[in-house]
């Protein structure tokens, strides 16, 4: 499966570099909404949410309203992820929150998914440099995202995992990360970071992993009519 991502910043649709630099605003997030209709899920990352910096639940309920979407950013307490699933969020996708000092936060995770159910919840495994990164990529961990994968098998349906040294640098992604962690776990996994070319994604798809494009959209490089035969 192909995943179109939406990220938004101050209500608008954004591509940044890594995380830091704006590399592009985007048509409105409706617009986009609409040039991805061919796909049968969108991903949608609030990134003022994620790095604290307010948040933009009015778009993200409005797209929900419109299209199945899974959606994350800033998903720090239970009451975010409910709030996200009764505004009409398919699953919701949690990064930092999952996280304790030495692998999953057990509490937060058990708490969640008794809230709104595992099947709705998606762990985002966000690498730099080798280890997990928290709190908008600004925090390095100790942790490996192929050391602590299975740890987390019993709170989620999957895994959104974001090979960040790469992120929206269209120098194309790590295959071999993606092959480490899908020999590590038997859940779905949805390859993020840097994927550039149809036979980046084709790979993935190989592997039985799934692709979050981003950049490579935006800036024309792919193709949406193709992605979207590729993702039949």
């Amino acid at each position: 499966m192909i995943f179109p991502c939406i990220d938004l910043m101050n209500g608008k649709v954004v591509q940044l570099i890594q995380g830091k630099e704006k590399a592009l605003e985007a048509d409105a997030p409706l617009e986009m909404l609409r040039r991805f209709a061919a796909f049968p899920e969108i991903q949608v990352i609030d990134l003022d949410a994620a790095m604290g910096l307010g948040a933009n639940d009015d778009v993200v309920e409005l797209l929900a309203s419109r299209a199945a979407i899974r959606a994350g950013g800033g998903v720090r307490t239970v009451e975010r992820a409910r709030r996200l699933v009764s505004q009409g969020v398919r699953k919701v996708i949690a990064g930092t929150a999952a996280f304790g000092a030495r692998g999953p936060n057990r509490a937060f995770l058990e708490e969640v998914c008794a809230a709104i159910g595992r099947d709705r919840l998606i762990i985002a495994l966000d690498s730099k440099g080798g280890r997990i990164v928290v709190k908008g990529w600004k925090e390095a961990t100790s942790l490996t995202a192929e050391e602590v994968l299975p740890e987390f098998e019993p709170y989620c349906s999957g895994f959104l995992c974001t090979y960040v040294d790469k992120e929206g640098m269209m120098q194309g992604t790590d295959l071999d990360w993606f092959r480490r962690l899908r020999a590590a776990t038997s859940l779905e996994i949805t390859a993020a970071g840097g994927i550039t070319t149809l036979e980046e994604i084709t790979e993935l798809q190989k592997m039985g992993v799934h692709a979050a494009l981003g950049m490579a959209i935006y800036t024309g490089r792919l193709d949406l009519n193709q992605l979207a035969r590729l993702n039949q």
